[in-house]
């Protein structure tokens, strides 16, 4: 950790929407971008543009274009901003003021968008989500959980969300499950796999079940008895610990080992890939 700057590599956004209601949605996102800079895209441009010219590509000219004008310091917030104002849906409401409590502004559903595209326009690729559906009903959420998978999808990103009883509509969005149970790990890998998993524990998800409200109660003391399906066998309480040991051995788990055991080669990796400077606008 000691190599790279996480702080600046990787970025936290609350479930707080801590934003200055005189601004508006546009500004909001520019201000944001021009203080975190443009990080490693810089670099990692002159790498790619390189590697093109020895493997004798011609790169697709939009493309092209929106790299560059992400990279230049100073000409990246016009083009990022517009980008993910776009891909947010903020776009009806990029020049409306924010808003608070004495001053009429966008909407909840929006102010949450505004405080994700806050992080989105910097240089983190790592995105690490607390709760961002609080106080949202599940339509917004899933327009926003939408947003955020084609982001990620298409800027090959990280986003690691935790929500609150998430609709199964929301929860069918992602492509990696990790269930959390009394600190312990139970499951972690794709989510068409995670039902067969706790199939083989002995629990089985109704059929008008949601699969994240199945997932919150097969851990708990108090439901998890009705979800036993062998009936030839007595019910027993099985505890977080025997899960997360079940599932190491269980084909998901030995894959993530398999591919946790092997070590990253550093000597594959770009310098530019991680943020070194801690600050991210010079002086001047």
């Amino acid at each position: 950790m000691n190599e790279f700057v996480p702080q600046r590599t990787a970025a936290y956004i609350s479930q707080y929407d801590l934003h200055i209601g005189e601004m508006t949605v546009r500004e909001t996102l520019a201000f944001s971008a021009r203080c975190q800079g443009v990080g490693d895209r810089y670099d990692m441009l002159a790498e790619l543009s390189r590697r093109e010219k020895q493997a004798n590509i011609k790169p697709d000219p939009d493309i092209d274009v929106f790299m560059k004008a992400a990279a230049t310091e100073g000409q990246e917030v016009n083009v990022v901003t517009d980008y993910i104002l776009k891909v947010l849906g903020l776009e009806v409401c990029a020049d409306t003021m924010v808003g608070d409590e004495m001053l009429r502004g966008i909407s909840g559903g929006q102010k949450k968008r505004v405080t994700t595209g806050e992080m989105l326009v910097g240089p983190a690729k790592a995105l690490f989500m607390d709760e961002i559906s609080t106080g949202l009903d599940s339509s917004t959420t899933f327009q926003i959980v939408n947003s955020l998978k084609q982001t990620v999808h298409i800027l090959n990103g990280t986003a690691v969300i935790s929500l609150l009883q998430p609709a199964p509509e929301a929860y069918d969005l992602f492509d990696d499950i990790i269930l959390l149970s009394d600190g312990r790990i139970v499951y972690q890998g794709p989510r068409e796999h995670v039902l067969s998993f706790f199939e083989s524990m002995g629990f089985r998800c109704p059929e008008r079940k949601g699969v994240a409200d199945f997932l919150q109660e097969v851990t708990s003391r108090k439901d998890q008895m009705q979800y036993w399906a062998r009936r030839d066998q007595p019910y027993r309480f099985v505890t977080a610990d025997e899960f997360a040991e079940a599932f190491q051995s269980f084909h998901v788990g030995l894959q993530l080992e398999d591919e946790l055991r092997t070590p990253f080669e550093k000597a594959k990796s770009h310098p530019a890939a991680l943020t070194t400077k801690k600050y991210g606008v010079g002086k001047w």
